[in-house]
């Protein structure tokens, strides 16, 4: 049976870079962004259902930078739009578990606790960056102003909390090095319990 890794962090702590390292090295990882991006298009029942509630229609397309800009001003809008993307990521990643032959499947969920997607998972990775670390790589990657990039981490669940309910933690504050150092140790540790 397939032992289901959750990995979750704050934005822009490094996940990516650390479901990169775990892809290169040859597990199956699931990212429930990807699957997210597939709510957006035209032939996903999700669409008709995002441009009902939201004016986001550009070219008879939804455009996710206006669509962001209203939810992450809004909490009520945040909600509704979780409400209709989070059922429709849930089914895909449970369908992707069950048609899994791997021993150890990884999925991706960067709102993991806050989606309550960590009961479809036998062990939780946290990455993690100090608060300083994680607004500088945010501001840097999507040039958000202090205050955007501020709000954009305040709509998540604090990333102290996420480290509390980890089974395991990677600290992303340092270097490559240092960070390859993490997987590997907590790679060593999940495949132990295998």
């Amino acid at each position: 049976m397939v032992k289901v890794i959750g990995i979750t962090g704050g934005i822009a702590t490094g996940k990516s870079t650390v479901t990169k390292a775990l892809k290169k090295a040859g597990y199956t990882v699931l990212d429930a962004d990807e699957i997210a991006h597939q709510a957006y298009l035209p032939d996903n029942p999700c669409y008709a259902q995002i441009i009902e509630h939201f004016d986001v229609l550009e070219e008879g397309a939804i455009s996710r930078t206006k669509l962001g800009a209203i939810v992450f001003r809004d909490e009520k809008a945040r909600k509704q739009l979780e409400d209709i993307i989070h059922p429709y990521v849930r089914s895909c990643l449970i369908e992707g578990i069950r048609k899994s032959q791997d021993a150890l499947l990884f999925i991706d969920v960067p709102l993991l606790f806050e989606a309550h997607f960590d009961d479809l998972c036998d062990a939780i990775i946290v990455v993690s960056a100090s608060r300083e670390i994680e607004v500088k790589r945010l501001m840097a990657r999507n040039h958000f102003s202090l205050e955007e990039a501020s709000r954009r981490i305040a709509s998540q669940m604090p990333l102290e909390e996420k480290v509390k309910r980890a089974t395991y933690v990677i600290d992303n504050s340092y270097d490559r090095m240092h960070l390859k150092k993490c997987i590997d140790r907590v790679m060593k540790e999940i495949r132990m319990h295998v």
